[in-house]
């Protein structure tokens, strides 16, 4: 027997890994890089904007300026992590991915029909990019859940319990 004090399955996974592959920590600074040039690009755009803007437009503006800072914040955030995640950050990139895709999918419908365009084209490419948003949501809760049922194997939890 030896008088060492035997690791948790945390412990084990903290020590074989960093808290962040090298390729998550690229993902997480281009989603900050992307994020803060978006949000600079949209919000100078939508400064210099010559005379009244129709509401609809402050509005487009407003919501493509929060995704873009939204991005920016995850990425951030993401970069700061020093724990292991498991899968958390897909959780919440496909959460602000159906949520911007849903965003997106109303405001274009809405000006569509205001201008008498017609609505199908944009119900159809935008239902495109929410089914495929949706499936990326689907994907990556199922796989949160399933390394979060591995770690509770390794450490011999009881079946009910989440932590």
């Amino acid at each position: 027997m030896t008088d060492e004090p035997r690791l948790s399955a945390q412990d084990m996974i903290e020590r074989l890994s960093p808290a962040l592959s090298p390729r998550t920590r690229i993902r997480a600074v281009t989603a900050l890089l992307a994020g803060a040039a978006g949000a600079v690009f949209v919000g100078a755009l939508w400064w210099t904007e010559p005379g009244p803007l129709p509401g609809r437009t402050h509005l487009a503006f407003a919501l493509f300026t929060a995704f873009c800072l939204a991005w920016a914040a995850y990425g951030g955030w993401l970069l700061t992590r020093r724990v292991p995640l498991f899968a958390t950050d897909r959780v919440i990139a496909a959460w602000i991915g159906l949520a911007a895709s849903l965003a997106t999918t109303a405001v274009l419908t809405v000006v569509a029909a205001q201008r008498g365009t017609g609505v199908g084209p944009v119900l159809a490419v935008g239902g495109g990019f929410v089914a495929v948003a949706l499936v990326l949501v689907v994907r990556a809760q199922a796989r949160r859940a399933a390394l979060l049922r591995r770690r509770r194997e390794l450490s011999g939890a009881q079946p009910g319990r989440t932590s």
